[in-house]
């Protein structure tokens, strides 16, 4: 699982050798570098942040902790044997672990060169491949199904794009699931005490969270979509929408992670997951194919 959360990321934000947060446009080209040049600094940090709470092959779909050995949203483990599987930001590709000791095929791939070399660090096996998820390097109808644990989605600035990606490479009846920031949170500061519980912003405000250096490049992007942007980006991706996942805050989870907490997690949602389908094509429509070919 790859993620981080909008809030700025230094202790000091008026340091001047430190990132300065603001909230601007920031088009594809810029989201892109940013988050390739973010991840390959931080990756090391991160895995020895949050590795622990990953593991080396648990599938986990968000801070909360829900594990998709008792989630199933990509369809129980036994129906996963021998299905080809791509993980989107897979960052040290733990998730992809845990699909192939399932039986399935897994393919992970993330923009950060440095996520990926923490990947071979855990366990050599699971092929990798580095690129951005806008432009996914692989044949049309290659894999059964499509993941993502808040890899990409959150970082691009344009989310339909992906989708369109993923539903080219999905063969038709697959499943494309993936996790996010829930929405709400964009509301509310990015703190797990009780200031974190306060409405800061308004949910509506889409322009996205920016972290720039002093020549006011971006080094850390991160853009908000409204729970129903979501919904219509999914539908102009070409899917259709399954189940809408809220996980709620486990009572086992006692741990922080950035503005994720039981506090809040036992008021609001902190997570989305979508579980969404490439339809197949009806015996009619492929009939009209053929006779019109």
């Amino acid at each position: 699982m790859s993620q981080e959360i909008h809030g700025t990321h230094s202790d000091e934000p008026d340091d001047p050798a430190e990132p300065a947060a603001t909230r601007r446009a920031a088009d594809e080209a810029e989201s892109s570098r940013a988050s390739r040049g973010w991840w390959d600094r931080n990756a090391d940090e991160y895995q020895n942040d949050h590795g622990g709470f990953l593991g080396d092959d648990r599938f986990v779909w968000g801070p909360e902790g829900l594990d998709e050995a008792e989630a199933a949203l990509l369809g129980p483990a036994a129906s996963l044997k021998g299905l080809d599987v791509l993980e989107i930001g897979a960052g040290a590709a733990q998730c992809s672990r845990w699909l192939a000791a399932q039986g399935a095929r897994p393919v992970a791939l993330d923009l950060s060169h440095r996520q990926l070399q923490h990947a071979l660090r855990i366990g050599e096996g699971i092929p990798l491949v580095e690129a951005d998820a806008g432009r996914l390097p692989f044949r049309d109808g290659s894999f059964d199904l499509a993941c993502s644990a808040y890899g990409a989605v959150p970082f691009v600035a344009d989310p339909v794009q992906v989708f369109r990606e993923v539903h080219r490479v999905l063969r038709p009846g697959g499943r494309w699931v993936f996790s996010v920031t829930h929405p709400i949170r964009w509301a509310f500061p990015d703190e797990p005490g009780p200031e974190g519980l306060s409405v800061a912003a308004s949910y509506f405000d889409r322009v996205p969270y920016v972290e720039q250096d002093e020549q006011g490049d971006a080094v850390y992007v991160e853009h908000h979509r409204t729970l129903g942007d979501r919904v219509r980006d999914v539908v102009a991706g070409g899917f259709r929408l399954v189940d809408l996942v809220e996980p709620e805050w486990p009572a086992w989870n006692n741990q922080e992670w950035g503005g994720w907490s039981p506090l809040r997690g036992n008021l609001i949602p902190g997570t989305a997951i979508f579980v969404c389908e490439r339809d197949r094509p009806s015996a009619e429509g492929s009939a009209r194919t053929t006779l019109g070919a």
